[in-house]
């Protein structure tokens, strides 16, 4: 009894093991084989390692080519024997699909006329005023005009017909790069107090270096000039870089000044030490106060005017109406573009988390997710550049009321995102080819107006009847 005990255990383990031998490892998907075999490299979204300009072809045979084959000398590995010949099939039209989701960006013609119909509506632009470099912030007066910075440095007032006046008594800017004369935004009270907010990218001289940095300055408006210049907010420290300075102006409805700064290129080091301002969003009294609840007032190591860090390049702020949160969207690098809603203390994650590549085609980082950093509520793959943001709060537009617009700089359109509460639940692309769309603003008349660069225009958006 005992020795036929033995002999079926040894033929159950027999079988078992002839079992596992011969069994197959199951089948991976082609994205599943492109995050074990190709992330490491070309990152964990095959959506943005495909937004290149591909050297070896972007056809089928050239793919299958390269993923069979590889190009030793050039560091990429050949998968014939680690893939079989329908997992490279596979993985090749897996690119394919990913190259569309590029494609659908390419609008094919410029338009041929001023009239753009959407899913919602069908608009009709109005030339509100042309001849800017890059008109990068808008404000509306009470008596109609409209204050318009130029990326390179001139405050215009624009009132109707075109008729633009340029202001002086602005900071002095460094409009090199990304650099220049950036947001305007009115003070809550400005009918009274005819104050405005200015940022813009300062310069000093250190030595044989020339520095810049985010810097927000506070003035009066009197006629055609600016008084009682006050710097408010300088970002530090200053940086020899002429990129990702943020620099949007938002208020609340408390009153609370909301400011964006970028990286300044310098991830590694900003976007996570709170005793930097580079990476954050700033909050303050309208004067450039500390609010005594700024979450960090408390850490002797950190800035008090901190709101939230982990940030890249925020260049769109928008205050929803139906909430009182303030909004942001910043630049990914090669994909990730984001759109967070800003809370106190938050940590958006950057560089240690971002669903997009560098611009080298590495990656930045292997997490898309981590423990106590937040998520976006969208992002983009592949980059469109987002620039300007505003919530559709007009009921001139009935198609598009509630709706998020956001600028695309890199596609040159329009993005709209249908909303249900806080959450993106669709996109469109419209006003598509109308230039690099630098900003999107609601004015106090209740059209949308949106900005392009090279050449400058500001437009208005009309309703055309159907």
């Amino acid at each position: 009894m005992l020795r036929y005990t033995i002999g079926s255990a040894f033929v159950a383990v027999f079988c078992l093991s002839s079992f596992l031998i011969d069994r197959k490892p199951a089948a991976k998907t082609a994205r599943e084989n492109y995050e074990t075999y190709c992330s490491s490299c070309h990152g964990e979204k095959v959506e943005a390692f495909v937004d290149r300009q591909w050297k070896h072809g972007k056809e089928k045979s050239d793919l299958v080519k390269s993923i069979t084959g590889g190009y030793p000398d050039l560091g990429m590995p050949a998968w014939k024997g680690v893939l079989t010949d329908k997992e490279i099939d596979e993985m090749a039209d897996l690119i394919l699909t990913s190259l569309k989701n590029v494609d659908q960006y390419k609008f094919a013609n410029k338009p041929s006329s001023n009239v753009f119909t959407s899913e919602g509506m069908t608009v009709r632009l109005d030339t509100v005023a042309s001849g800017f470099k890059s008109p990068w912030g808008l404000a509306f007066l009470p008596d109609g005009s409209m204050l318009v910075t130029d990326r390179t440095g001139d405050l215009y007032r624009v009132e109707k017909g075109n008729q633009k006046t340029k202001l002086t008594g602005g900071p002095t800017v460094l409009a090199e790069g990304q650099g220049g004369l950036l947001d305007v935004e009115l003070h809550p009270d400005f009918a009274k107090n005819q104050l405005i907010y200015l940022s813009y990218s300062a310069v000093k001289q250190e030595g044989s270096d020339k520095l810049s940095t985010t810097a927000v300055m506070r003035a009066r408006l009197a006629g055609t000039a600016l008084t009682d210049q006050k710097v408010i907010f300088e970002a530090l420290p200053y940086a020899k870089t002429r990129h990702h300075y943020g620099s949007r102006l938002e208020f609340d409805k408390k009153g609370f000044l909301y400011i964006t700064v970028g990286d300044r290129g310098s991830e590694q080091q900003n976007p996570q030490s709170l005793d930097r301002d580079a990476g954050k969003v700033h909050r303050l009294h309208d004067d450039g106060r500390i609010p005594a609840d700024n979450p960090f007032v408390a850490n002797k190591s950190a800035h008090p005017s901190i709101y939230s860090y982990g940030h890249r390049n925020p260049q769109g702020m928008a205050l929803n109406p139906a909430t009182g949160a303030i909004w942001t969207h910043e630049h990914g690098p090669r994909g990730g573009d984001e759109i967070n809603i800003v809370k106190k203390s938050a940590n958006y994650g950057w560089p240690v988390i971002c669903y997009g590549i560098n611009y080298d085609g590495k990656p930045i980082t292997n997490l898309t997710a981590k423990e106590g950093m937040e998520q976006p509520l969208t992002y983009w793959l592949p980059s469109i550049g987002p620039s300007g943001m505003a919530f559709v709060t007009s009921s001139k537009y009935p198609g598009w009321k509630n709706n998020l617009m956001v600028g695309s700089l890199r596609f040159q359109y329009l993005n709209r995102c249908v909303m249900n509460g806080d959450k993106i639940v669709s996109q469109e692309n419209i006003l598509k080819n109308i230039g690099r769309l630098r900003n999107v603003t609601m004015g106090p008349d209740g059209y949308l107006y949106v900005s392009v660069e090279d050449p400058g225009y500001v437009f208005r958006l009309l309703p055309v009847t159907q």
